[in-house]
This record gives structure tokens, C-alpha cells and sequence, in this order.
């Protein structure tokens, strides 16, 4: 499939690759990357970024509305291109690579015994995963992630008796397009990255879904109780709308 130029977007030409992206041209000269995928659960068309990638991604409802995603991302290239120019640098989880870790400093280390990791207190605290250094990255997502669920499972025990609900149980995932998700059945999932944020950020996100089990809706009484689990809810969303793209962008 082949679509046509649009030169009121600023597109100067776009070309479908292997049925999956599109490659589009925006002011200046810049090429754009966008990733098609199709989501049953979208209501609509959707464009996302991908930080780890550095790419955007056109979402459609159904397979037959891919080709109105590509003209809708086509439709909003340049600012694309802006937003995916001003994404922060990828952090790799590797030796030597200082990483954020409960909103701190932490630097990856592969000295210490054993094979369990370890946190050392200093400045910048230490986060020792000794082993083979191919399978550093992996270690230190096993870390985060059950640091992750640990911190979250005190979270949403404390807001839950707070508001006087249960849940059924709490997971950990690699979410890229929400921090958090509650089901109608009381099982609540996490973004693991939070654990790399400032601690009153993944309290916020727990209070958040723990609302969720009384009221699945934004509604004013919905955040009500988030405000009653968390008053200052509001400077914690806003530091996660305006730092979310650096937790994304760690790891690969």
C-alpha cells in the first residue's frame, strides 16, 4: 500500500514498510518513524511515543481503519518530529550507569559476591549486580521489579484500608501507555518503572487505582479519594506527566 503525499502537513512524501511503519518526512527535512499497531481496546485513532525506541506510534481500533492511522499520524508529523526530538537519552542499565532509584542517584555495579543483588548506601548509592555482564540489564529489571511490587504493595494495602476496599491482587508489568490499571475484579497492575521515581509518585499512582476500586470513572468522587489517600495528588501527577518520558527512556 501506497499513500499519497499531503503537502499541507508538511509531508513530503510517506512510504509503507513491510505492512508495519510508515516513514514520513516533516519540516526540515526530519524523517519520522510510525509504528502501526491495532488495539481492540482503543475508542479511537491514537498517536503515542515510544521513548525506548524513539519512535511514535499510530494506534487504530481495527485493522481496517490502519490506513486512516497512517493519515492521521501524517496529519500531525511536525509535531511528531518535535516531540520525539526533545526525548530525553536512553539510560542503559549497565556497569558505569547511573540510574534513577526511588528518585535518587544510583550507580549499577558489577562488583560484590554472589549473585544476589544488593543496594549500598553512598553518593550516589550503589546498586551491585555482580554476574556475567551480558545479562546486567536483565538483573537489574529483577531488582526494580520486586523492589517495585514490594513498595506498591504497602502502598495499596495502606489506601485500600484507608477507603475501606480490597483488592485481589497486584502485578508488576513493562507498561508503556499507563502507570497503573484497576479491573473491575479488584486486580490492579502496576508500571515497574515507578520504582524509579520519587516515593510520593508511586504512592500517588497506587492511591489512583485504589480509587478505582470505588469509582471506575474520573468522576469529582473519584478523586476524592485519591485526595483522601494522597492531598497532594496533583504536584505528583504533574511530575510524573512532566518526567514520565525519562522513566520510559531507561532501559532498553
Amino acid at each position: 500500500m501506497v499513500l499519497a503525499a499531503c503537502d499541507l502537513t508538511g509531508v513530503v512524501y510517506m512510504r509503507l514498510n513491510d505492512g508495519q511503519t510508515v516513514t514520513l518526512r516533516a519540516a526540515g527535512g526530519h524523517r519520522v518513524k510510525v509504528r502501526l499497531e491495532v488495539n481492540a481496546k482503543a475508542r479511537r485513532l491514537i498517536i503515542r511515543l515510544d521513548e525506548r525506541r524513539r519512535e511514535a506510534v499510530a494506534v487504530a481500533p481495527t485493522s481496517r481503519q490502519i490506513d486512516a492511522a497512517a493519515a492521521f499520524a501524517a496529519e500531525r508529523v511536525d509535531w511528531i518530529s518535535s516531540r520525539l526530538q526533545h526525548l530525553p537519552e536512553v539510560t542503559l542499565f549497565e556497569a558505569g550507569e547511573t540510574i534513577k532509584y526511588r528518585g535518587e542517584d544510583c550507580l549499577i555495579s558489577l562488583d560484590g559476591e554472589g549473585r544476589t543483588a544488593r543496594l549500598y548506601p553512598g553518593e550516589p548509592r550503589i546498586l551491585s549486580v555482580p554476574g556475567d555482564p551480558e545479562t546486567t540489564e536483565a538483573r537489574v529489571v529483577r531488582f526494580m521489579k520486586k523492589q517495585a511490587k514490594a513498595d506498591l504493595t504497602k502502598a495499596v494495602t495502606r489506601h485500600c484500608e484507608t477507603l475501606r476496599v480490597s483488592f485481589k491482587g497486584i502485578s508488576v508489568k513493562d507498561t508503556r501507555s499507563r502507570w497503573g490499571s484497576c479491573t473491575a475484579d479488584g486486580q490492579l497492575a502496576f508500571s515497574w518503572r515507578l520504582i524509579m521515581a520519587p516515593p510520593a509518585v508511586l504512592d500517588y499512582v497506587a492511591a489512583h487505582e485504589c480509587a478505582h476500586l470505588k469509582e471506575m470513572n474520573h468522576s469529582a468522587k473519584f478523586w476524592a479519594h485519591v485526595a483522601r489517600c494522597c492531598p497532594d495528588w496533583q504536584r505528583q501527577r504533574a511530575w510524573l506527566r512532566l518526567h514520565g518520558t525519562e522513566l520510559q527512556a531507561a532501559g532498553e
